[in-house]
């Protein structure tokens, strides 16, 4: 999944007692009705320049949520109730930023990996993918996306593992829910999933001094024709990038292929979010833009990264929430997202978080 510059310190979003239902029943064959919604983050790095900057310096815009607009029959998210942070038992262990909440700073160099850790990396990666296919198993109609963190947290820490985005930069819960127009680091809520929904699920967990990283979009429901397309097109340009990958490729060619498959089907494609190294860190270089780019470096034996394209109907540009993390599309048109976590390996990349029951389409379980 895309990873996050993190929440500025100070605007960190106050837990809340437990979820509300606030919709109206659902009436078979008419529009549903979108009371107000929130959505927070994801796991995207944002695209940096040379100086590394705070999150809210690196995303800019910082505004308020508007009820202007719809798409799909649906009013424009809102911000929601947020519970408190979930406990971690004390075995787990954890990264260094858990217990704190900062930002740690984010390195420009690849994480390559001897044999022991490409095991561990593995490991991470598939509890990562158990949990997304799991996590995609509850997302219907009627439930709140704060249920959804709370049952991807019990999974996370009943295996060992700790949930990477918890009280990473002081971002709240331990899974990102980004529903509809939020591109990404959707906060879960007690927002509920209403039939004709799409959510991007982020899942990224710390298992073994290690991180595995993965997001997809679920369809809830009965899905229109246009936003299955949206979703099917994203899917589509993470497979064809996966699929130029290998040691020496430079990495301005994932951004070429996406780019490429998305003009061919009529989607923008958001660049202020990108692609990343993962492993014993969170986030570290190399930068992997989804968007034509002439970034130099090329993909090493060894290192893992994740690829997670963002498109959109509409147009491209965000508008971020004062929570310092809900980034939503401007023009309120829906989005998708997808990730993957790759090793490099001799002739193309291993897929460390490939879906165990083959949930993902063009992006099937590779045993």
């Amino acid at each position: 999944r895309a990873s996050p510059r993190a929440s500025p310190a100070g605007r960190r979003p106050s837990a809340v007692a437990s979820p509300s239902r606030r919709r109206a029943p659902i009436v078979p064959g008419s529009p549903a009705p979108r009371p107000p919604r929130s959505s927070h983050r994801g796991a995207s790095l944002i695209a940096r320049g040379k100086k590394k900057k705070g999150f809210a310096e690196l995303l800019g815009d910082l505004a308020a949520p508007k009820d202007a607009g719809d798409f799909q029959g649906r009013p424009r998210l809102t911000k929601g109730k947020v519970t408190a942070k979930q406990h971690v038992p004390p075995h787990i262990a954890k990264p260094p930023y858990a217990d704190s909440g900062f930002l740690p700073d984010m390195r420009d160099e690849p994480q390559i990996h001897d044999a022991e850790q490409i095991e561990k990396m593995r490991k991470a990666g598939r509890l990562a993918a158990e949990v997304l296919d799991y996590a995609e198993s509850l997302a219907t109609p009627g439930v709140t996306t704060d249920f959804i963190d709370q049952k991807v947290h019990k999974m996370i820490v009943d295996a060992g593992a700790y949930p990477s985005p918890l009280n990473y930069g002081g971002f709240p819960k331990s899974v990102c829910t980004s529903l509809n127009e939020c591109i990404c680091h959707g906060i879960p809520d007690d927002t509920v999933l209403l039939d004709g929904d799409i959510i991007n699920i982020d899942v990224t967990v710390f298992l073994d001094g290690h991180h595995g990283d993965t997001s997809r979009t679920v369809l809830v429901g009965n899905v229109s024709d246009e936003v299955r397309a949206l979703v099917k097109a994203t899917d589509d340009s993470l497979k064809a990038a996966i699929d130029v990958c290998g040691p020496g490729v430079p990495i301005r060619k994932i951004g070429a292929t996406i780019h490429a498959l998305a003009d061919e089907r009529g989607y923008g494609v958001v660049e202020k979010f990108v692609g990343h190294g993962v492993g014993r860190e969170f986030h570290s270089g190399p930068t992997v833009r989804h968007h034509r780019n002439n970034d130099a470096g090329s993909l090493v034996l060894g290192q893992t990264f994740t690829i997670e394209p963002m498109l959109t109907i509409g147009k491209t540009n965000d508008k971020m929430w004062r929570d310092g993390w809900t980034a939503v599309t401007a023009d309120g048109k829906w989005t998708a997202q997808c990730e993957h976590t790759l090793l490099v390996v001799e002739g193309g990349v291993e897929i460390l978080t490939a879906s165990p029951k083959g949930l993902w389409g063009p992006l099937e379980a590779v045993e």
